[in-house]
């Protein structure tokens, strides 16, 4: 930056230390790239990360049409078997308590680069675990090696991988993508973080109705390589490199994200004055009573997320379909085509509706989805509505899907982005990351547990979650569309 840059930024310094002089960013649209929207640089890098967000939703996605053939081939209890389900959550939680560490320590780009591996690792173990000389000599990639399991201890240990590549991508691919978009599509880009994992998703889950649960690992290879040699030719999020005081780094990725004839004067100092006015915060500091409510928005949007069931119903859709007595395969075909459309639906509203209406809505949508599952198998067996039972269950996973990709599915990880100024960023993410995951565990590995329990009570409860959420959101969520993150941070002084 120039000599009359470093000036007026150490000039801003200063008004942030003088609590007298209140510190006055950008009003809204002032800054022309701000509205110009966003250049073929910013969408080929969100591409490139949500590669990895595609390999997130092939993970979910993967247990519930391979469940049975996994089961038959391996001669696998459901124990086992649900072991190996909620194991990637354990994985993940592992992946997220170092992600906001490794992401700030080698970039956004670098954690992407090294969760792709890790991903891979996972993918080649199961695949190769036939013997352990081959799961050493392919140790470079976990999909092939589910694809080869023999043993559940190598299937476990590949997903395991798997989960850890995962977790660390469910931090820095949303986070990534805020940092390098404009204000005014900040939310639909984020947005497409889900509309991805939701293509995995629907991947997994149709194409699992044809082929074996060894080619579905191989395909979950190919994402992982997509992302690895992408992120070579993407830039770095301006934000951070402005952190690690890369400032003409930093004029020259954003010049780079906002197009050659873009004004980023006034964005570039923005930026400049809210990394020079947070300092990365230890996790004792980060319960004190000034980070409170971001703290609990964060870790309770996540919490809530997965006790609404969202990880046991996406990955053991199938067996729910086979309980109600409809037919799995066409279960899944179905669900693999409804749920790519309401996530793209979701992202075009986002930025329109706003992240707390949306939130709103999708909750609401899932506790209906939810009471209508409970009736549908509080029925099951009574004389006379006993055929009703497999509609109604077809109607209220699709139901539940679709109302939570549209919504749900995404936007915890959008607000996650968005409320964690930088001094918090890296102790806060990891942590409401790690709570999402290790929600998820406990929820998948009891999933089977409670259906065995009792189906009617297991969607009771996940119904009442659901409706919890919708409390929460209209309480204390925060509407953060339109706003820079700086000005989130930053809020202006009535």
């Amino acid at each position: 930056v120039t000599e009359k840059k470093m000036a007026r930024r150490e000039d801003d310094m200063e008004k942030v230390k003088d609590k007298s002089e209140p510190l006055l960013l950008p009003e809204n649209g002032s800054d022309v790239s701000e509205e110009e929207g966003a250049s073929w640089m910013v969408c080929l890098s969100t591409f490139i990360a949500v590669c990895g967000s595609y390999e997130f939703g092939t993970c979910v996605g993967y247990s519930a049409p391979t469940q049975f053939g996994i089961m038959e081939e391996l001669n696998l209890s459901y124990s086992q078997f649900s072991v190996f389900g909620s194991i990637l959550n354990v994985g993940a939680v592992l992946g997220a308590i170092t992600s906001g560490k490794i992401s700030d320590f080698i970039g956004r780009k670098g954690a992407m680069r090294l969760s792709s591996v890790i991903s891979a690792i996972g993918w080649m173990i199961i695949y190769f675990s036939k013997t352990l000389w081959v799961a050493e000599a392919f140790f470079i990639s976990g999909w092939l090696a589910i694809a080869q399991a023999k043993n559940i201890i190598w299937l476990d240990f590949g997903r395991f991988f798997v989960g850890t590549g995962v977790g660390l991508a469910s931090y820095v691919v949303p986070v990534y993508i805020a940092e390098i978009t404009p204000k005014n599509v900040r939310g639909t880009f984020t947005f497409s973080n889900q509309l991805l994992q939701n293509c995995g998703i629907a991947t997994a889950y149709y194409i699992g109705n044809f082929v074996s649960w060894r080619t579905i690992a191989l395909i979950g290879i190919i994402p992982c390589l997509i992302q690895f040699l992408g992120l070579f030719f993407v830039p770095e999020s301006p934000r951070w490199l402005a952190k690690e005081n890369r400032d003409e780094e930093c004029e020259v990725v954003l010049q780079k994200l906002r197009g050659k004839e873009a004004d980023i004067v006034k964005e570039t100092r923005e930026i400049m004055i809210s990394v020079d006015a947070t300092a990365n915060i230890s996790m004792q500091s980060l319960f004190k009573r000034k980070y409170a409510r971001q703290l609990i928005i964060g870790v309770g949007v996540m919490l809530l997320q997965q006790l609404c069931g969202s990880s046991g119903i996406s990955y053991y859709a199938g067996s729910i379909f086979d309980l109600a007595g409809f037919p799995s395969q066409t279960g899944m075909t179905v669900l693999s085509m409804v749920v790519v459309p309401k996530a793209i639906l979701g992202l075009i509203i986002v930025d329109r509706w706003g992240r707390r209406p949306l939130l709103m809505a999708s909750a609401f949508g899932l506790c209906l989805s939810c009471i209508s599952l409970a009736l549908a198998f509080g029925f099951k067996g009574v004389p006379g509505i006993v055929n009703f039972t497999p509609t109604m269950a077809f109607i209220g996973i699709l139901t539940y899907v679709m109302m939570f990709a549209a919504g749900l599915g995404a936007l915890p990880w959008i607000i996650m982005s968005e409320i964690f100024p930088m001094d918090m960023k890296v102790v806060a993410g990891s942590l409401v990351t790690i709570t999402n995951w290790f929600t998820g565990w406990i929820v998948s590995y009891c999933f089977n547990f409670m259906l065995i329990w009792s189906p009617t009570g297991t969607f009771i409860i996940f119904a009442i979650m659901s409706g919890l959420t919708v409390v929460f959101a209209w309480c204390l969520v925060p509407e953060t569309r339109g706003l820079t993150l700086e000005e989130i941070q930053f809020p202006r002084e009535s």
